[in-house]
């Protein structure tokens, strides 16, 4: 571990728990099924509240699972060497999470029948919630200001690189029948629909009081008191004492953060890189 990026094919990523030979794997040899279930997003998209959901409707609300196994093993990383050795065992649907760009994963995702979930983030915040997270890692190379992390961004120089190519180019799959996509402030807004429209897309089945378990136990209040979803068993290896997974879980924090030259330019490089995408993807504005 240090204060640095793990590179690999020009874009940098956690210095711990990944690895050039487990990227090539992932790439070259990891077979998708068809029945197995990969959420993918950006980092600090919401990604692991959509992994408690998930957990949660698979086990129609029971809380046994999400309050006994660590959310990283419910739902391993492909993206990491603890993950995809995991997976590569694992007998069964698998579900599984990655934040990796589409160009570095198996191409058997294009053939596969696999369900694809795409969760997608209003970048501001993803910015604001990521400049927060990576200082208090020892995962990787850390921002001394909000203002050089804001430069980072902009310029695809953070882990798992530009958050404009990542949309782009998973946005390829769109129009798939086994790709979904979630937008976490619609998520926020009506987080039962989110549900439903989850459910229906995976042709899983809940009742009503099914539902509302699903939306207490993955909950923000919930989640923050969770030990096996707030990732404090990381404390001392690869986080610092004080830093939980789940930090405010609100929409527009960036807007307590931005300075209007801030707001401006953003605004400005998002029309330009986003321009050739349908603006109904985008619902946060």
């Amino acid at each position: 571990m240090s204060d640095d990026y793990m590179w690999f094919e020009g874009i940098p990523f956690p210095s711990a728990g990944c690895s050039h030979e487990i990227f090539r794997e992932v790439r070259d040899k990891f077979v998708f099924k068809n029945d197995d279930v990969l959420l993918v997003s950006y980092p600090k998209s919401g990604t692991n509240w959509l992994i408690e959901i998930l957990s949660l409707i698979h086990s129609k609300g029971d809380p046994k699972e999400i309050q006994s196994v660590p959310i990283w093993n419910r739902s391993p990383w492909i993206d990491t060497e603890e993950g995809y050795k995991s997976l590569c065992n694992k007998e069964g649907p698998r579900l599984m999470t990655s934040h990796l760009p589409i160009h570095l994963m198996s191409k058997s995702i294009f053939s596969a029948k696999t369900k694809v979930i795409y969760l997608m983030r209003n970048p501001r915040d993803i910015l604001v919630s990521g400049y927060y997270f990576w200082k208090e890692t020892n995962l990787t190379k850390k921002p001394k200001s909000l203002e050089q992390y804001f430069e980072w961004f902009i310029q695809g120089n953070v882990v798992y690189g530009s958050w404009f190519d990542h949309i782009r180019d998973w946005m390829t799959m769109k129009g798939r029948e086994n790709f979904l996509i979630l937008n976490y402030e619609e998520m926020k807004r009506d987080t039962r629909s989110g549900v439903e429209k989850i459910c229906q897309f995976l042709g899983k089945k809940l009742e009503p009081e099914e539902v509302n378990l699903v939306l207490k136990y993955s909950s923000f209040q919930a989640m923050k008191k969770n030990k096996m979803s707030n990732y404090s068993l990381l404390h001392g290896r690869y986080l610092n004492s004080n830093t939980l997974i789940v930090r405010k879980g609100i929409c527009e924090d960036w807007k307590n953060h931005f300075t209007v030259a801030q707001a401006e330019a953003f605004d400005k490089i998002f029309q330009e890189k986003m321009a050739n995408l349908p603006q109904e993807l985008f619902l946060w504005d």
